[in-house]
């Protein structure tokens, strides 16, 4: 590959200065809709589902920019969604993607991870080093990164292409389909790898576990990975995919957004949304 330039994000304060690099080129949009899609919400109990429905749609109202929510609890088997096919700039939300590749390929020829491959995934995870990202994408090619999107039935995600990691597209539904695949038994992640996932995203350092762990209730394990981006249009893309356990739920959180002014500001937008979630389920 040859050596491509890249320009750093510059990030609010130095505990987050590993934040995604940015190739300049022009920026996606998110599916643009005609008109302002509504928060959707089922469940099996009908007023925990009135209820989320009502506080996510205040929660996101009034908010600049653009976003795209889901929430999945396996235990009362709810469901929420805003604009859940809308493609956006993955930033460092697609290392949970390449850290899964990288574990079900391993799987695929029987093998375990190489030292130099479980210390590069330690770090894309819990710090979201991104020389760490980019020479685990190079490893895996394309190839093998589609490969495991089909085999996730991530259908509608793209791989950045010509080593830009961080443009690949996503949406809540193929990131929820990930969660829900690191949470609970499949053919696609063995055990072993679905702990080992979850257990670098219960270690991501501390300056970076905002965004969906936000309100989170004592005594619930909390697993995190953001993603956050400035680009010369639309402002920041800031991201956050969780996973929680406990109280008597499990559940799993995406919040995706852009056209924020400044990363503080999306920051906030995700945690408005997470909070009301929690406090919801939390009374169930």
């Amino acid at each position: 590959m040859t050596r491509r330039t890249f320009r750093p994000v510059r990030v609010l304060g130095a505990g987050l200065a590993a934040g995604v690099l940015i190739p300049c080129v022009a920026a996606a949009s998110p599916a643009a809709a005609a008109t302002t899609p509504t928060v959707s919400c089922t469940s099996s109990q009908s007023a925990l589902a009135t209820k989320l429905q009502k506080d996510i749609t205040a929660a996101v109202a009034n908010r600049a920019g653009t976003i795209a929510v889901g929430l999945y609890d396996r235990s009362t088997n709810t469901t929420c969604s805003l604009r859940a096919s809308s493609s956006y700039d993955s930033a460092s939300a697609v290392k949970v993607t390449v850290l899964a590749t990288l574990l079900w390929d391993a799987k695929r020829h029987n093998r375990y991870l190489t030292d130099t491959e479980a210390s590069l995934a330690k770090a894309m995870i819990t710090k979201s080093d991104n020389t760490a990202t980019s020479k685990l994408w190079k490893q895996l090619g394309l190839t093998k990164i589609k490969g495991f999107l089909t085999a996730a039935g991530m259908t509608k995600t793209v791989p950045g292409a010509n080593g830009y990691w961080g443009l690949t597209q996503i949406n809540v539904t193929d990131e929820q389909k990930l969660l829900k695949l690191i949470t609970a038994q499949n053919t696609v992640l063995s055990d072993n790898s679905r702990a080992y996932i979850l257990k670098l995203m219960s270690q991501v350092i501390s300056s970076q576990r905002w965004g969906t762990p936000y309100g989170a209730p004592s005594g619930v394990s909390v697993h995190v990975k953001n993603g956050w981006l400035q680009r010369s249009t639309h402002g920041w893309r800031v991201h956050s995919l969780g996973t929680f356990n406990g109280g008597g739920h499990d559940y799993m959180i995406t919040v995706l957004t852009w056209g924020n002014s400044t990363m503080n500001y999306g920051i906030t937008t995700i945690q408005g949304v997470a909070k009301a979630i929690h406090r919801d389920l939390a009374a169930s």
